[in-house]
């Protein structure tokens, strides 16, 4: 068997195939040699390489002979036929790659579309359908310049809030307006609105502001319950902090009944939803989502001893949200009643050994002050004169600020309270009639 040197053609089909007519001179660097590999436009198509000839006579080593290797020769007419018209298939596609300039490593490639699980799908879902009710808030406040004295108007922080209906009430945090001069409220849309404030509740961190916005424009988010939540129950959390787009966290309630301080006035807040999921700077006020997307919370606080937004997050049950937004709608104002007093800071009171809540300040137009209770003041000689101490209030027991304030939560204007104290070195019950809390600008 001889062994044939000259190189030959060769395509993705088998066999080969004697041509009548030598190659034509090919110019660098596709000149073709003996034992050479040499990769042509579309490699995947053709491919020059050296092939074995049974049964041939060894062709002159000046005159290069080429092959194309198509297949078993077979001496029947049908199989010529066949393979001219594979030759023919080849040189089409080949040519209509090289005229089209068609990348060849992406000509064959099919790209199959994105899977999604079906939880991916609600929360994409979910997201979508909840971003138009989430807005942008901005508070501006009044700046003078030092070098022209021109006052102007100037971003001091931002927040976001949603829309409670299609009157244009927006909801969200007090101390994201908290000295605001101007409001501005910029929708989905980007359509931006000035803001008018209705009412605010600073012992409870919620306000209520209105926009003056086409009711098409306005996307009332869903109202939940927050009763019936469960620890490990899947929330979300959509903000939207800087008006140029929404954010979405996610995670788990932690932890329910939590209690924190209000921001502005140091007044407790009960019955908190404790949140993994990540509260960004700019989301106060944003709504907290149950996987229905219904409102459960206000996204209001974060704790995070490192100072990032991966700490504990806090939301105000939408049970709490429901009852202030009624009032602060209907009178502008959340008439929580009061004792109409001033207290001393619970350190204060645990290093005097006693316990329960110290007067420093009954004014005489209060409750407390009408009901007869002690201040703390000075004697003729300068000397500290210690006021009433609160012990109990309807004889529940009463150790520091937070349990007075608890007690009256679930107290209403009007009711009588009968108030324990401890005067000197013995203790009074004293009945005090509440008042609604003064109007506050």
């Amino acid at each position: 068997m001889a062994t044939a040197t000259s190189p030959v053609v060769s395509t993705l089909f088998h066999g080969t195939l004697p041509l009548k007519k030598p190659l034509p001179h090919l110019p660098n660097p596709l000149r073709l040699h003996s034992h050479t590999t040499i990769l042509t436009r579309f490699p995947s198509i053709s491919l020059l390489r050296p092939s074995i000839l049974p049964n041939s006579r060894r062709p002159p080593t000046n005159t290069p002979t080429c092959f194309l290797k198509l297949g078993t020769i077979k001496t029947s007419l049908s199989s010529a036929l066949d393979s001219l018209l594979i030759l023919f298939t080849s040189a089409a596609l080949s040519s209509a790659l090289f005229f089209a300039d068609v990348d060849p490593a992406s000509a064959f490639v099919l790209t199959t579309p994105r899977k999604l699980q079906t939880d991916e799908l609600a929360t994409v879902r979910l997201f979508q359908e909840n971003t138009p009710s989430v807005v942008n808030i901005t508070n501006l406040a009044v700046r003078q310049d030092a070098f022209t004295l021109d006052v102007l108007e100037v971003p001091q922080g931002s927040g976001s809030g949603f829309v409670w209906d299609k009157k244009g009430h927006i909801v969200t945090n007090y101390h994201v307006i908290r000295g605001a001069s101007d409001i501005r409220v910029t929708l989905a849309d980007q359509s931006t609105y000035d803001a008018k404030v209705v009412g605010f509740d600073q012992d409870k961190d919620v306000a209520v502001l209105r926009v003056d916005a086409p009711k098409d424009k306005l996307r009332p988010i869903p109202i939940g319950i927050s009763a019936d939540l469960l620890v490990g129950q899947k929330v979300f959390a959509i903000g939207n902090p800087f008006g140029l787009d929404h954010t979405l966290t996610t995670g788990v309630i932690s932890g329910l009944r939590r209690e924190i301080s209000s921001a502005a006035t140091g007044r407790p807040i009960q019955d908190v939803i404790q949140t993994d999921a990540a509260i960004n700077p700019g989301n106060s006020g944003g709504p907290l989502l149950d996987s229905s997307g219904n409102l459960i919370g206000i996204n209001t606080a974060i704790y995070s001893p490192s100072g990032v937004s991966s700490g504990v997050g806090f939301s105000i049950p939408v049970d709490t949200v429901n009852g202030i937004v009624d009032q602060l709608v209907r009178f502008g104002k959340v008439t929580r009643p009061i004792l109409g007093i001033k207290f001393a800071p619970d350190q204060s009171v645990e290093q005097l050994g006693v316990s329960g809540v110290l007067v420093l300040d009954a004014p005489a137009n209060g409750p407390a002050g009408k009901a007869g209770l002690r201040p703390t003041k000075r004697d003729s000689y300068g000397r500290l004169v210690l006021g009433d101490i609160i012990t109990s209030v309807n004889g529940i027991k009463v150790t520091n600020g937070s349990d007075l304030y608890r007690i009256l939560d679930q107290c209403k204007v009007g009711d009588t309270v009968t108030v324990e104290v401890l005067r000197g070195d013995h203790k009074e019950k004293i009945p005090v009639a509440l008042e609604p809390k003064p109007d506050e600008s």
